[in-house]
C-alpha cells in the first residue's frame, strides 16, 4: 500500500519521488537525493538493483536535502555539492560519508560558440569568454550542487554575473533538465553535468569545454544520526558503495566513454 512523507511546515518543502512500503508494513527507507541523480539514470539504477526494505526517494536541490537530512528527517543522502556537505553534515547529525562517484560537468552552448568558449583554457576563462560576450548564459539558480559548482566558476573567474545589470545572464531556478531546454531554447550557455545531458537526444547544445579539474562532479553518500534509525540504512550504505557503484561504472556515454568514475577518498566516520 503506497504511503507519503509529509515534512514538518517548518522545513524546506521537498518533492516526493516514490513511497512505497510492502503488504506487511514495512517502515520505507528515506533515501534524499538530488534532481540530477533522477535525471541522468543514477536512481532508477538503485531502485531496480534494491529489493528491501522499499526505498522512499526523496528528491530536491541538494541544499535542500541536506538541511533536510540535518534536522533527521531522512536515513541516506547522496548528494554532489561538497562545499555545503562539509558545512552541514557535521558529527551532529551524520554517522558516515564517504566518496562515491565522480562524473563531469561541461560547459554547453550552441554549435557556433559565439563566445569562442572551446578555445578556453580553463573553466574561469570559458565563463570570461561569456561575460566579456555578453552571451545569454541560463542558471539553474537552486541551490543545487550544479549551481553551488557553477557559483565556484563565477568566483574563480572573479565576476558576479548574479548581480543587477547582467541581463545576459537568467536564473531558471528549476531542475537540470528543464534548465537545458531552457539554453536551447534561447541559443545560450549552461553548466550541464555530462550523464544527465547524454539522456537528452533533442537538444542543439553542444558540449564545448570540460577539461578542468573544478569540471569534476564529485558525490558522496552518507549515513544520517537520526531519533530513530533504520535498521536497514547501514546494510544500505555498504550496497551502495558495492552493488550500486558497480552497476554505475558500466554506463558509458554517447562516444562510449566511462559515465561514472569511483570517486578517491575515505570514507568518514563520527
Amino acid at each position: 500500500m503506497p504511503v507519503t512523507l509529509v515534512l514538518h511546515r517548518s522545513r524546506l518543502p521537498l518533492l516526493l519521488l516514490a513511497v512505497a512500503c510492502n503488504h506487511e508494513g514495512a517502515r520505507a527507507l528515506r533515501l534524499g537525493t538530488t534532481t540530477t541523480v533522477r535525471q541522468s539514470g543514477m536512481l532508477a539504477v538503485a531502485e531496480s538493483l534494491w529489493r528491501d526494505p522499499p526505498l522512499a526517494a526523496v528528491i530536491a536541490p541538494s541544499g535542500q536535502i541536506l538541511r533536510s537530512a540535518a534536522q533527521g528527517d531522512l536515513d541516506v543522502v547522496l548528494t554532489h555539492a561538497p562545499a555545503l556537505e562539509a558545512k552541514i553534515l557535521v558529527p551532529e547529525n551524520t554517522v558516515e560519508r564517504c566518496p562515491f562517484v565522480t562524473s563531469g560537468f561541461v560547459v554547453v552552448g550552441p554549435a557556433a560558440d559565439p563566445a569562442g568558449v572551446r578555445a578556453a583554457g580553463d573553466a574561469a576563462e570559458a565563463f570570461r569568454r561569456i561575460a566579456a560576450r555578453g552571451a545569454a548564459f541560463v542558471s539553474r539558480g537552486d541551490s543545487s550542487g550544479t549551481h553551488e559548482r557553477e557559483l565556484a566558476v563565477w568566483r574563480r573567474a572573479e565576476l558576479a554575473p548574479w548581480r543587477p545589470g547582467h541581463a545576459w545572464y537568467l536564473e531558471s531556478g528549476t531542475d537540470q533538465t528543464t534548465t537545458l531546454r531552457l539554453a536551447d531554447e534561447r541559443g545560450a550557455y549552461a553548466l550541464a553535468d555530462l550523464p544527465t545531458l547524454a539522456a537528452l537526444h533533442d537538444l542543439a547544445l553542444q558540449p564545448l569545454f570540460g577539461s578542468d579539474t573544478m569540471l569534476v562532479n564529485r558525490y558522496s553518500i552518507s549515513l544520517m544520526r537520526v531519533a530513530a534509525p533504520h535498521p536497514a540504512a547501514r546494510r544500505f550504505l555498504a550496497w551502495a558503495l558495492d552493488t550500486w557503484r558497480r552497476r554505475l561504472l558500466t554506463i558509458r556515454l554517447g562516444d562510449g566513454t566511462p559515465a561514472f568514475a569511483v570517486a578517491p577518498g575515505d570514507c568518514t566516520t563520527w
